[in-house]
C-alpha cells in the first residue's frame, strides 16, 4: 500500500490517497473509528422511511473526503474507454461529477480497487449515516437549524452562494472531516432501499438489476434543507442519472 500525504490529526482525521499502478493517486479518504449510534429519526417528526429508529454498530473504515469530482472520475472514464459524464455547462475539474448512475458509482469503485490493491466501495447506508453524524444527534452535523452558507442547497432555503453545484470543500467539514456530505449533490450508497429499515441498510446489495432500488442520501444544490437532514433517505433506480446525483467511496 502507498500512502500520500499522511497526516496523523487524531482518530478519524488521517488523510489517506493511494497510489494508482496509471500513475497519480486517488481521492483523499478519511479514516472514521469505529463505534455505534442510533439511526433514524431520533429527533421525531421525521418521515416513516426514516424508522424505526435502531442501534448500530460500525466497523473503522475510510470515507471520502470530498464528494469524487469530475477530475477523478474523468480520469477512470479516460482510462476505461468509457463517455464522460456531461456536467450541463457548470464546470469539471473540482466539482462534484453528476450524471452518473450507480452503476456507473460502482465502476468506478472496482477501478480504483484494481489501480490500488485496496477494496473500494460505495458506502452502505448504515456507514453514511454514522460518517455524516460524525457523533451529533442534531438534524444537520451544525444543529437543528439550516442556518446560512453551511452548505450548497436551494437558495430558498440555504442562502448560499451557489446556483449549481459548488467546488468540493467550498463549506465546512464536519467533526469527521468530512466536506459536502450534506449537500452539493445525492450521494449513491451501495445498500438495497427498504420503506422501513430491517437491515439492508447494514449491507451492500449483492447484485443489482434494473428494478432494484438503491438508497441515496445527503441532499442537493436543488433540493429543501428537509432532504439534507443526516437521517433523511432518497431511493432510485440504479439507471437513474442526474444533475443533482454523484457519490463519494469508502474504503475497507
Amino acid at each position: 500500500m502507498s500512502l500520500h500525504n499522511l497526516t496523523n490529526l487524531g482518530m478519524a482525521k488521517i488523510f489517506v490517497s493511494d497510489s494508482l499502478a496509471d500513475g497519480g493517486f486517488g481521492p483523499e479518504m478519511v479514516w472514521i473509528p469505529a463505534g455505534s449510534f442510533k439511526m433514524g429519526d431520533i429527533q421525531g417528526g421525521g418521515l416513516n422511511r426514516e424508522k424505526p429508529v435502531h442501534e448500530v454498530s460500525v466497523g473503522r473504515f475510510a470515507m471520502g473526503k470530498y464528494e469524487v469530482t469530475f477530475a477523478e472520475y474523468d480520469k477512470f472514464a479516460e482510462a476505461t474507454g468509457r463517455k464522460k459524464p456531461d456536467d450541463q455547462g457548470w464546470g469539471r475539474d473540482n466539482r462534484p461529477v453528476i450524471n452518473v448512475s450507480w452503476h456507473d458509482a460502482t465502476a468506478y469503485a472496482e477501478w480504483l480497487s484494481q489501480q490500488t490493491g485496496q477494496t473500494y466501495r460505495l458506502p452502505t447506508e448504515a456507514e453514511w449515516e454514522y460518517a455524516a453524524r460524525a457523533g451529533t444527534k442534531t438534524k444537520y452535523w451544525w444543529g437543528n437549524e439550516i442556518g446560512t452558507n453551511k452548505a450548497n442547497c436551494s437558495n430558498g432555503s440555504c442562502k448560499d452562494s451557489f446556483r449549481y453545484t459548488a467546488p468540493v470543500g467550498s463549506f465546512a467539514a464536519n467533526p469527521f472531516k468530512l466536506y459536502d456530505i450534506l449537500g452539493n449533490v445525492w450521494e449513491w450508497t451501495c445498500s438495497q432501499y427498504e420503506s422501513k429499515y430491517s437491515g439492508q441498510e447494514q449491507r451492500c446489495a449483492k447484485k443489482s438489476n434494473k428494478n432494484n432500488r438503491l438508497s441515496l442520501r445527503g441532499g442537493s444544490w436543488g433540493g429543501g434543507s428537509a432532504g439534507m437532514r443526516s437521517a433523511f433517505r432518497f431511493v432510485r433506480r440504479p439507471t437513474y442519472r442526474s444533475g443533482g446525483v454523484g457519490f463519494r467511496l469508502a474504503r475497507l
